[in-house]
Protein backbone atom coordinates (compact mmCIF):
# COMPACT_ATOMS: atom_id res chain seq x y z
CA UNK A 1 0.00 0.00 0.00
CA UNK A 2 1.36 3.45 -0.41
CA UNK A 3 2.84 5.08 2.59
CA UNK A 4 0.53 8.51 1.86
CA UNK A 5 -3.09 6.91 2.46
CA UNK A 6 -4.92 3.96 3.85
CA UNK A 7 -6.31 2.07 1.24
CA UNK A 8 -9.74 2.25 2.21
CA UNK A 9 -10.72 0.90 -1.34
CA UNK A 10 -9.24 -2.23 -1.22
CA UNK A 11 -11.26 -2.86 2.29
CA UNK A 12 -14.66 -2.12 0.35
CA UNK A 13 -13.64 -4.30 -2.32
CA UNK A 14 -12.86 -7.04 0.02
CA UNK A 15 -16.42 -6.56 1.76
CA UNK A 16 -18.39 -6.01 -1.43
CA UNK A 17 -16.90 -9.19 -2.72
CA UNK A 18 -17.76 -10.87 0.32
CA UNK A 19 -14.19 -12.18 0.57
CA UNK A 20 -12.98 -9.93 3.97
CA UNK A 21 -12.51 -13.47 5.84
CA UNK A 22 -11.60 -16.88 4.76
CA UNK A 23 -14.26 -17.55 1.59
CA UNK A 24 -13.34 -20.06 -0.32
CA UNK A 25 -16.28 -19.37 -3.22
CA UNK A 26 -15.03 -17.43 -6.24
CA UNK A 27 -15.12 -13.60 -6.62
CA UNK A 28 -16.16 -12.39 -9.97
CA UNK A 29 -13.47 -12.46 -12.39
CA UNK A 30 -13.59 -12.24 -16.00
CA UNK A 31 -11.22 -14.79 -17.23
CA UNK A 32 -11.98 -18.19 -17.24
CA UNK A 33 -12.00 -20.96 -14.47
CA UNK A 34 -9.42 -22.82 -14.18
CA UNK A 35 -8.80 -26.33 -13.29
CA UNK A 36 -8.88 -27.18 -9.61
CA UNK A 37 -4.71 -27.92 -8.28
CA UNK A 38 -3.54 -30.95 -7.05
CA UNK A 39 -3.78 -31.40 -3.52
CA UNK A 40 -0.48 -30.63 -1.25
CA UNK A 41 2.07 -33.24 -1.41
CA UNK A 42 5.30 -33.63 0.38
CA UNK A 43 5.69 -32.90 4.26
CA UNK A 44 9.38 -31.71 3.56
CA UNK A 45 10.81 -28.35 2.48
CA UNK A 46 12.82 -29.55 -0.81
CA UNK A 47 15.82 -26.95 -0.61
CA UNK A 48 19.35 -29.09 0.82
CA UNK A 49 21.08 -28.39 3.89
CA UNK A 50 23.38 -25.16 2.64
CA UNK A 51 24.73 -21.69 4.64
CA UNK A 52 23.46 -18.25 3.56
CA UNK A 53 26.06 -15.84 2.89
CA UNK A 54 27.51 -14.14 6.31
CA UNK A 55 28.79 -10.95 4.65
CA UNK A 56 26.52 -7.60 3.78
CA UNK A 57 26.90 -6.84 0.03
CA UNK A 58 26.18 -3.64 -1.83
CA UNK A 59 22.86 -3.33 -3.52
CA UNK A 60 22.29 -2.95 -7.21
CA UNK A 61 19.10 -1.75 -8.93
CA UNK A 62 17.77 -2.15 -12.18
CA UNK A 63 14.47 -2.24 -13.94
CA UNK A 64 13.26 -4.44 -16.63
CA UNK A 65 10.20 -3.66 -18.89
CA UNK A 66 8.01 -6.60 -19.60
CA UNK A 67 4.36 -6.72 -20.92
CA UNK A 68 2.62 -10.17 -20.42
CA UNK A 69 -0.26 -10.73 -23.61
CA UNK A 70 0.92 -7.23 -25.05
CA UNK A 71 -1.60 -5.31 -22.80
CA UNK A 72 -0.56 -6.16 -19.01
CA UNK A 73 2.75 -4.03 -19.04
CA UNK A 74 4.56 -5.09 -16.16
CA UNK A 75 8.03 -3.25 -15.36
CA UNK A 76 10.11 -5.24 -12.60
CA UNK A 77 12.44 -3.37 -10.69
CA UNK A 78 15.30 -5.36 -9.21
CA UNK A 79 17.16 -5.28 -6.20
CA UNK A 80 20.34 -7.22 -6.22
CA UNK A 81 23.91 -8.20 -4.46
CA UNK A 82 26.66 -6.17 -5.85
CA UNK A 83 30.09 -5.41 -5.68
CA UNK A 84 31.14 -2.38 -3.47
CA UNK A 85 30.75 -1.00 0.02
CA UNK A 86 28.04 -2.34 1.98
CA UNK A 87 25.62 0.00 3.88
CA UNK A 88 24.99 3.17 0.90
CA UNK A 89 22.01 3.43 -1.29
CA UNK A 90 21.54 0.96 -3.99
CA UNK A 91 22.88 1.81 -7.31
CA UNK A 92 22.12 1.45 -11.01
CA UNK A 93 24.98 -0.40 -12.88
CA UNK A 94 26.80 -1.79 -10.56
CA UNK A 95 27.95 -5.17 -10.83
CA UNK A 96 26.73 -7.81 -8.98
CA UNK A 97 28.48 -9.65 -6.60
CA UNK A 98 29.76 -13.18 -7.16
CA UNK A 99 27.55 -16.56 -6.21
CA UNK A 100 24.58 -17.59 -7.26
CA UNK A 101 21.59 -15.80 -4.97
CA UNK A 102 17.92 -17.36 -4.70
CA UNK A 103 15.10 -15.20 -5.99
CA UNK A 104 12.37 -13.02 -3.95
CA UNK A 105 8.84 -12.20 -6.07
CA UNK A 106 7.28 -9.48 -4.25
CA UNK A 107 4.22 -8.14 -4.64
CA UNK A 108 3.08 -4.67 -3.92
CA UNK A 109 -0.55 -3.50 -2.17
CA UNK A 110 -2.99 -2.05 -3.84
CA UNK A 111 -2.13 1.67 -4.89
CA UNK A 112 1.66 1.06 -3.93
CA UNK A 113 4.78 0.55 -6.08
CA UNK A 114 7.94 -1.77 -4.95
CA UNK A 115 9.76 1.49 -4.26
CA UNK A 116 7.22 1.65 -1.13
CA UNK A 117 8.64 -1.00 0.18
CA UNK A 118 12.17 -0.22 -0.51
CA UNK A 119 13.69 -0.55 2.88
CA UNK A 120 12.70 -4.23 3.83
CA UNK A 121 13.65 -4.97 -0.19
CA UNK A 122 17.26 -3.58 -0.29
CA UNK A 123 17.75 -5.46 3.50
CA UNK A 124 16.64 -8.59 1.67
CA UNK A 125 19.02 -7.92 -1.32
CA UNK A 126 22.46 -7.33 0.80
CA UNK A 127 21.57 -10.37 2.73
CA UNK A 128 22.23 -12.30 -0.59
CA UNK A 129 18.74 -12.58 -2.36
CA UNK A 130 17.81 -11.01 -5.55
CA UNK A 131 14.33 -9.11 -5.75
CA UNK A 132 12.24 -8.70 -7.77
CA UNK A 133 9.36 -6.67 -7.98
CA UNK A 134 6.46 -6.45 -10.92
CA UNK A 135 4.26 -2.79 -10.66
CA UNK A 136 1.01 -3.99 -11.93
CA UNK A 137 -1.24 -2.77 -14.54
CA UNK A 138 -4.22 -1.75 -12.29
CA UNK A 139 -3.09 -1.98 -8.95
CA UNK A 140 -0.12 0.13 -8.58
CA UNK A 141 -0.47 4.02 -7.46
CA UNK A 142 -1.62 5.87 -10.60
CA UNK A 143 -3.51 3.03 -12.33
CA UNK A 144 -6.80 2.74 -12.50
CA UNK A 145 -7.15 0.74 -9.14
CA UNK A 146 -9.43 -2.03 -10.09
CA UNK A 147 -9.19 -4.37 -7.08
CA UNK A 148 -10.34 -7.27 -8.26
CA UNK A 149 -7.90 -7.28 -11.30
CA UNK A 150 -6.04 -9.03 -8.17
CA UNK A 151 -6.99 -12.44 -9.68
CA UNK A 152 -5.37 -11.78 -12.66
CA UNK A 153 -1.86 -10.90 -10.56
CA UNK A 154 -0.61 -14.76 -9.53
CA UNK A 155 -0.43 -15.06 -13.65
CA UNK A 156 1.59 -11.46 -13.60
CA UNK A 157 4.26 -12.93 -11.24
CA UNK A 158 4.80 -16.48 -12.81
CA UNK A 159 5.24 -14.50 -16.03
CA UNK A 160 8.11 -11.63 -14.51
CA UNK A 161 9.60 -14.67 -12.81
CA UNK A 162 10.03 -16.97 -16.20
CA UNK A 163 11.87 -13.48 -17.95
CA UNK A 164 13.62 -12.49 -14.31
CA UNK A 165 15.37 -16.77 -14.50
CA UNK A 166 16.04 -16.07 -18.03
CA UNK A 167 18.41 -13.49 -16.98
CA UNK A 168 20.85 -16.53 -15.65
CA UNK A 169 21.58 -17.60 -19.42
CA UNK A 170 20.94 -14.58 -20.93
CA UNK A 171 24.28 -13.04 -22.87
CA UNK A 172 25.57 -10.02 -22.09
CA UNK A 173 23.16 -9.71 -19.00
CA UNK A 174 24.23 -8.39 -15.79
CA UNK A 175 22.88 -11.40 -13.64
CA UNK A 176 24.37 -14.21 -16.17
CA UNK A 177 25.09 -16.67 -13.78
CA UNK A 178 24.23 -15.17 -10.92
CA UNK A 179 20.86 -16.54 -10.10
CA UNK A 180 19.82 -19.47 -8.26
CA UNK A 181 17.11 -20.33 -10.43
CA UNK A 182 15.98 -23.66 -8.28
CA UNK A 183 15.83 -21.62 -5.12
CA UNK A 184 12.36 -19.16 -5.73
CA UNK A 185 10.37 -16.90 -2.99
CA UNK A 186 7.01 -15.03 -3.40
CA UNK A 187 5.77 -12.39 -1.00
CA UNK A 188 3.25 -9.81 -0.60
CA UNK A 189 2.03 -7.07 1.22
CA UNK A 190 -2.21 -6.77 0.99
CA UNK A 191 -3.32 -7.42 -2.04
CA UNK A 192 -0.20 -8.25 -3.08
CA UNK A 193 -0.21 -10.79 -0.04
CA UNK A 194 -3.64 -11.85 -1.66
CA UNK A 195 -1.72 -11.98 -5.53
CA UNK A 196 1.10 -14.12 -3.23
CA UNK A 197 -1.12 -16.76 -1.80
CA UNK A 198 -2.84 -16.97 -5.29
CA UNK A 199 0.58 -18.14 -6.23
CA UNK A 200 0.41 -21.40 -3.80
CA UNK A 201 -3.08 -22.42 -4.15
CA UNK A 202 -5.45 -21.96 -7.85
CA UNK A 203 -2.41 -20.53 -9.53
CA UNK A 204 0.32 -22.07 -7.86
CA UNK A 205 3.74 -22.08 -9.08
CA UNK A 206 5.84 -25.03 -8.48
CA UNK A 207 8.92 -23.25 -9.18
CA UNK A 208 8.29 -21.48 -5.84
CA UNK A 209 10.22 -23.01 -2.47
CA UNK A 210 8.37 -20.66 0.11
CA UNK A 211 6.41 -17.73 0.86
CA UNK A 212 5.98 -14.71 2.38
CA UNK A 213 2.20 -12.99 3.12
CA UNK A 214 2.26 -9.61 5.00
CA UNK A 215 -1.08 -8.75 5.71
CA UNK A 216 -2.95 -10.99 3.04
CA UNK A 217 -6.07 -13.16 3.25
CA UNK A 218 -7.64 -15.06 0.19
CA UNK A 219 -9.16 -13.19 -2.18
CA UNK A 220 -11.25 -15.41 -4.91
CA UNK A 221 -8.61 -18.08 -4.80
CA UNK A 222 -9.68 -20.09 -2.14
CA UNK A 223 -7.50 -22.00 0.59
CA UNK A 224 -6.56 -25.46 -1.12
CA UNK A 225 -3.03 -25.07 -1.01
CA UNK A 226 -1.40 -27.21 -3.62
CA UNK A 227 1.63 -28.87 -4.89
CA UNK A 228 4.45 -29.86 -3.36
CA UNK A 229 5.70 -28.10 0.43
CA UNK A 230 6.74 -24.81 0.49
CA UNK A 231 6.58 -23.02 3.92
CA UNK A 232 4.89 -19.81 4.80
CA UNK A 233 5.55 -16.83 6.94
CA UNK A 234 2.92 -14.68 7.79
CA UNK A 235 3.31 -11.17 9.22
CA UNK A 236 -0.20 -9.73 10.20
CA UNK A 237 -1.09 -6.83 12.74
CA UNK A 238 -3.59 -7.64 14.75
CA UNK A 239 -4.80 -4.22 14.98
CA UNK A 240 -5.39 -3.86 10.89
CA UNK A 241 -7.78 -1.60 9.90
CA UNK A 242 -8.15 -2.90 6.27
CA UNK A 243 -7.83 -6.94 5.99
CA UNK A 244 -8.61 -8.01 9.35
CA UNK A 245 -6.31 -9.79 11.63
CA UNK A 246 -8.41 -13.22 12.12
CA UNK A 247 -9.23 -13.22 7.94
CA UNK A 248 -5.63 -13.92 7.38
CA UNK A 249 -5.14 -16.40 10.61
CA UNK A 250 -7.71 -18.09 8.93
CA UNK A 251 -5.91 -18.30 5.74
CA UNK A 252 -2.59 -19.32 7.69
CA UNK A 253 -4.73 -21.88 9.79
CA UNK A 254 -5.51 -23.95 5.89
CA UNK A 255 -1.46 -23.76 5.10
CA UNK A 256 -0.88 -27.84 5.70
CA UNK A 257 3.20 -27.10 5.35
CA UNK A 258 5.53 -25.92 7.50
CA UNK A 259 4.27 -22.69 8.85
CA UNK A 260 4.63 -19.73 11.19
CA UNK A 261 2.67 -16.36 11.75
CA UNK A 262 4.57 -13.19 13.24
CA UNK A 263 1.87 -11.03 14.95
CA UNK A 264 2.04 -7.45 15.96
CA UNK A 265 -0.28 -6.32 19.02
CA UNK A 266 -0.14 -2.97 18.13
CA UNK A 267 0.71 -3.54 14.57
CA UNK A 268 -1.91 -1.65 12.19
CA UNK A 269 -2.11 -2.90 8.50
CA UNK A 270 1.45 -1.38 6.96
CA UNK A 271 3.26 0.75 9.56
CA UNK A 272 5.35 -2.16 10.66
CA UNK A 273 6.63 -3.11 6.94
CA UNK A 274 6.68 0.72 5.88
CA UNK A 275 7.58 3.37 8.74
CA UNK A 276 8.15 1.71 12.18
CA UNK A 277 11.75 1.98 12.51
CA UNK A 278 11.30 -0.64 15.62
CA UNK A 279 8.67 -2.94 14.26
CA UNK A 280 10.43 -3.29 10.68
CA UNK A 281 13.56 -4.08 12.20
CA UNK A 282 11.73 -7.45 13.54
CA UNK A 283 9.66 -7.76 10.33
CA UNK A 284 13.08 -7.77 8.63
CA UNK A 285 15.28 -9.93 10.75
CA UNK A 286 12.74 -12.71 11.04
CA UNK A 287 11.51 -12.53 7.15
CA UNK A 288 15.34 -12.88 6.41
CA UNK A 289 15.88 -15.28 8.66
CA UNK A 290 12.79 -17.36 7.27
CA UNK A 291 13.76 -16.93 3.51
CA UNK A 292 18.13 -18.23 4.74
CA UNK A 293 16.69 -21.19 5.74
CA UNK A 294 13.67 -21.90 2.90
CA UNK A 295 16.05 -20.79 0.39
CA UNK A 296 19.74 -21.31 1.33
CA UNK A 297 18.67 -24.24 3.65
CA UNK A 298 20.46 -22.57 6.32
CA UNK A 299 19.52 -24.81 9.28
CA UNK A 300 20.75 -22.30 12.12
CA UNK A 301 18.80 -19.26 10.49
CA UNK A 302 15.56 -21.35 11.36
CA UNK A 303 17.31 -21.47 14.73
CA UNK A 304 17.18 -17.75 15.43
CA UNK A 305 14.01 -17.16 14.19
CA UNK A 306 12.01 -16.91 17.28
CA UNK A 307 14.35 -14.92 19.21
CA UNK A 308 14.56 -12.47 16.58
CA UNK A 309 10.99 -12.78 15.92
CA UNK A 310 9.95 -11.50 19.70
CA UNK A 311 12.90 -9.25 20.11
CA UNK A 312 11.15 -6.05 22.08
CA UNK A 313 7.85 -7.77 23.27
CA UNK A 314 6.63 -6.12 19.50
CA UNK A 315 5.84 -9.55 18.10
CA UNK A 316 4.78 -12.78 18.77
CA UNK A 317 5.36 -15.98 16.64
CA UNK A 318 3.44 -18.97 16.28
CA UNK A 319 5.68 -21.44 15.35
CA UNK A 320 5.50 -24.34 13.24
CA UNK A 321 8.38 -24.64 11.01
Amino acid sequence: MSRRRTPVLLAAALLSVGLAGCSAAPAPTARPATPQPPKATTPAPRVPAGTAPQETFAVGVRQVKLNRDGNRPLPVTLWYPARGDAGGAPERGVTAADGRFPVVMFSHGLNGRPDDYLELLTRWAAAGFVVAAPAFPHTSRGADGNVLDVLNQPADVSYALDNVLALDGKAGDPLRGRLATDRVAAAGHSAGGVTTIGLFTAGRDERLDAGVVFAGTALGVGTAFAGAAAPQLFVHGEADEVVDYAAGKAVYDAVPWPKAMLSLPKGDHGRALLTDGAALRVVSDTTLEFLRWTLYGDAAARDRLPADATRGNLATLDDHL
